[in-house]
């Protein structure tokens, strides 16, 4: 296909229908061809757990069938961004994290119960079982988009501010736990300020030039919406250059790509069809389809 700074949208379809799970398909539908909600909340429930959490592979990198923070994340995410959100799912989830939390609040980065499955060689239990940035972060961020009340969020806030305040240094992944926290806390004053003194921080795991190779971290990886409180450390020609970058992506299957190790093939195929509705959706948010 042509590489054009707008993505084939049809293209995009095919490659989803051929390749990805019924969950993108989902979103794909309501997201771009005026599905309802209903139908991205049942995918999404199908991989709940008994005790409130999700597991089975919904976040692809994580094979165990046993509730993982990094699928409660990638659930409530995708609940979020498709309008489907429910709220007894969020309340089984919010169970389970009370039930999970590390002495100081929060979630581990990995839950020990993954031990003897399947998994991506990074997803290792932290020794001592702390809480972790990047869990805590997005999936505190994303209750918080939704106006949440629950004593595990507050806890929760309170540990993510604390570690904020004395943040000097941070992997990248552990910086998007961070902007996604910040995006959607309700205090938007102390937001604004924590991201302005963390600039250095942040500019120093970023890649601005597009197309760079490896596993790189792009201003679209942490402000990827017009609205995102990190946009206004990029000027205009920098995201541009990066939804152009994004859009001519785009592969002749009509799919995108990621740029982390492919270490299964099954978790290759679903990351595949995950990021393709992720671009679709960064794209035309930013006014690109």
């Amino acid at each position: 296909m042509d590489r054009m700074t707008k993505p084939d949208i049809d293209a995009a379809a095919l490659y989803l229908a051929t390749n990805a799970r019924v969950l993108e398909r989902r979103r794909f539908e309501r997201l771009f061809a005026g599905g309802g909600p209903g139908p991205v909340r049942d995918a999404i429930a199908a991989y709940r757990n008994p005790d409130g959490g999700f597991g089975h592979a919904l976040e692809p990198d994580g094979r165990s069938p046993g509730s993982q923070p990094i699928a409660i994340a990638f659930g409530l995410t995708v609940l979020h961004e498709a309008d489907a959100w429910d709220d007894g799912l969020a309340e089984g989830a919010c169970r389970w994290l009370a039930a999970h939390a590390p002495g100081p609040g929060g979630v581990v980065f990995v839950d020990p119960s993954i031990a003897g499955w399947p998994h991506a060689p990074w997803l290792v239990p932290e020794e001592g079982g702390p809480p972790s940035l990047i869990s805590t972060g997005l999936i505190a961020g994303t209750l918080h988009a939704r106006g949440v009340r629950h004593p595990w969020l507050d806890t929760a806030t309170e540990l993510l501010w604390s570690r904020i305040d004395a943040l000097t240094d941070a992997g990248p992944y552990d910086i998007r736990g961070v902007l996604r926290f910040l995006d959607h806390v309700p205090d938007r004053d102390r937001a604004r300020a924590a991201v302005a003194r963390l600039r250095p921080v942040i500019m120093g795991v970023v890649t601005l030039e597009p197309g760079a190779s490896g596993e790189v971290h792009t201003p679209l990886d942490f402000a990827p919406l017009p609205g995102s409180i990190a946009r206004e450390l990029f000027d205009g020609p920098v995201i541009s250059g990066h939804l152009d970058h994004l859009a001519a992506a785009q592969l002749d299957d009509g799919g995108w790509m990621f740029n982390w190790l492919a270490w299964s093939p099954a978790a290759e195929r679903e990351w595949r069809g995950a990021v393709t509705v992720d671009a679709l959706h960064v794209l035309r948010a930013n006014g690109r389809c």
